[in-house]
C-alpha cells in the first residue's frame, strides 16, 4: 500500500520542522517572522525585507545550509 498525497505532504512538513529544529535551514520560520515584524512595525518596507531574505538565503547556501524549499522538495 502506497502513501497518499496527504501523507506525503505531512511527511514533507515534518521534514522541514525537523530540519529547522536541527538548525539546518537558513531561512527558518523564526527568521521570516522577525523580518515581517519589522515590516509591520514600519521599520523597513516590504521590498527591503524581501531583499534581506534573498541575501540570507544566498549567504546560508555558501555556508552549506539548506532553504525551506530545498528540504520540502527533497522529502
Amino acid at each position: 500500500m502506497s502513501r497518499t498525497r496527504y501523507e506525503a505532504s505531512l511527511d514533507k512538513r515534518r521534514a522541514v520542522e525537523q530540519a529547522e529544529e536541527n538548525g539546518d535551514i537558513v531561512d527558518s520560520m523564526e527568521a521570516r517572522l522577525a523580518l515581517m515584524a519589522k515590516v509591520k512595525s514600519g521599520e523597513i518596507p516590504l521590498e527591503e525585507a524581501q531583499l534581506a531574505l534573498k541575501k540570507l538565503k544566498r549567504e546560508g547556501k555558501k555556508r552549506g545550509l539548506l532553504t525551506r524549499q530545498q528540504v520540502y522538495s527533497r522529502s
